[in-house]
């Protein structure tokens, strides 16, 4: 089963620490940060009234990690200008936590269960994903959920594939 409940930074702050700064974590950005940096970073999302963090479970057990946020209201993600945007739009970020033993389509159940979240919300009608270009395996990902590349532009620190997906191009790859 899984689940996602509202992170609590003073409880794993140091679980999300390991996990943003393991090596496979890299496109996250954040492989140099301290625990200090990495709670804070997430402190501001916490009480951020248009930015969320989720943890998820798997069967009881954190294993990811979620953000949602809307993207014309969370400058800090650093969509806000763009004119792709429309009511409706839902930001999207997931991690799923570095593991030695890893399971054969545990990350596209942990994917699907993001998306299910994400519209779970009526008000939601696309959700917006902006990964670096380099990142291949989250390609692939937002491909088979339904996720269209609108753009290639540049954000801090990388050159994101600006991407759509709609609730019914979802509904169509489920």
């Amino acid at each position: 089963m899984i689940t996602l409940e509202p992170l609590d930074v003073d409880e794993h702050g140091c679980r999300l620490h390991r996990w943003v700064t393991h090596p496979r974590s890299a496109f996250w950005m954040m492989q140099d940060a301290t625990p200090a940096e990495v709670v804070a970073d997430y402190r501001l999302v916490e009480e951020h009234p248009h930015h969320d963090a989720w943890l998820g479970r798997v069967d009881g057990e954190p294993a990811f990690l979620a953000e949602t946020y809307d993207p014309v209201l969370a400058p800090e993600v650093g969509l806000a200008d763009l004119p792709e945007l429309r009511p409706g739009d839902l930001g999207m970020h997931v991690l799923v936590a570095p593991t030695d033993s890893p399971r054969r389509g545990f990350t596209r159940g942990v994917f699907g269960a993001v998306m299910a979240h994400c519209f779970a919300d009526a008000a939601v009608e696309r959700v917006v994903v902006e990964p670096d270009v380099r990142n291949e395996r989250i390609a692939v990902l937002n491909e088979e959920a339904g996720f269209v590349v609108e753009r290639v532009l540049d954000l801090p620190g990388k050159q994101a594939a600006l991407s759509f997906c709609t609730r019914a191009d979802w509904k169509a790859h489920r």
